[in-house]
């Protein structure tokens, strides 16, 4: 008779492994990528090679350093490089991707033990480091010129940024925007390399949902309460849609929301996670001095994660309450 062994869970391994998930991740967001590529010319895919590069690079030499067993084959930095690559604009020096790449992967991910140990994502924390440390570089955009078919790059703000026109017809005020929600869903604006073409991005982020990478309760939670937030605010449902449209919510809402490890792990914590990050990115956008705020809501809500896993964690059935002893 063979012994029994007594050991913790889990007792079978899932068919999907790390490096699985992450490249189903890269598969999922390629049309995005290749997207802004076409749409911001070579220098897009030029940014995009650097940050996964950067990144390879520095998780290697950081667990070479550090005396550790190599992760780099997880594909893990290079999802963070490509996402980090998909939020910055074509025309970022750089030197200043490669600090970003340094900050996502030594900083925020190394430091702290590696992947499924650090605090936040680290493509959105170093994207939050670079916005205040090189806003101008940051805030450079230019409009989709190979689409376009014009010759050379011109400067562009971004939906977000560019102003609605007021006009007055039978004695009412109206507002036009700056673009059509034709020109938002397929991607003819200006903006970070990955995050104009909200077409590519919903398909990317509906595979992951499909083939249950990812659960749909933190992105329909963050795009349903801002969307919901937008609609009583304006009361315009063209601006509602131009704003889910708009900016980096797709790319944070499918792919930087749902990280696994920087993320509540029950499903009642994956919505209150999904809401907080859509209720702050309303915020930030209607009161604040940014234009966009899918980075810091999204930076906040997983500071907030280890509470937010406390507060929805279930109870084992048939537990009850310790009953408290009388003094």
């Amino acid at each position: 008779m063979k012994g029994l062994f007594v050991s913790p869970s889990p007792h079978r391994a899932a068919d999907m492994s790390t490096s699985k998930i992450m490249l189903t991740v890269i598969i999922a967001l390629f049309p995005a990528a290749m997207a802004g590529c076409v749409f911001f010319g070579p220098r897009a895919a030029a940014v995009l090679a650097v940050c996964i590069a950067a990144c390879v690079i520095f998780e290697a030499l950081c667990r070479i350093v550090m005396k550790k067993d190599q992760t780099i084959g997880d594909l893990s930095a290079v999802v963070t490089g490509l996402l980090l690559g998909m939020n910055l604009p074509a025309t970022v020096p750089f030197y200043v991707a490669v600090i970003g790449s340094f900050v996502a992967i030594v900083v925020v991910k190394q430091l702290f033990g590696g992947i499924g140990q650090n605090f936040a994502n680290p493509a959105i924390a170093a994207r939050i480091v670079l916005m205040l440390s090189f806003t101008p570089q940051m805030s450079n955009w230019v409009k989709p010129y190979w689409y376009s078919g014009a010759v050379d790059a011109e400067t562009s703000a971004t939906p977000l940024a560019a102003e609605w026109l007021t006009y007055s017809e039978s004695g009412a005020n109206f507002k036009m925007a700056p673009f059509t929600l034709s020109e938002m869903f397929w991607g003819e604006t200006g903006g970070c390399i990955g995050e104009t073409c909200a077409a590519m991005l919903i398909l990317g982020g509906l595979f992951l949902i499909v083939i249950k990478v990812i659960s749909p309760a933190t992105p329909i939670a963050f795009i349903g309460s801002f969307a919901v937030l937008t609609l009583i605010y304006t009361g315009s449902l063209t601006e509602t849609v131009y704003g889910v449209l708009a900016g980096g919510l797709l790319i944070g809402a499918f792919f930087m929301a749902t990280d696994y490890a920087t993320t509540p792990l029950t499903t009642k914590g994956k919505v209150v996670f999904g809401i907080g990050c859509g209720l702050v990115t309303f915020i930030i956008r209607s009161f604040g001095s940014f234009p966009e705020g899918v980075s810091f809501s999204i930076l906040l809500m997983n500071l907030l994660t280890p509470y937010i896993d406390r507060l929805t964690k279930a109870s084992p059935f048939g537990a009850k309450k310790p009953v408290k002893a009388k003094s």
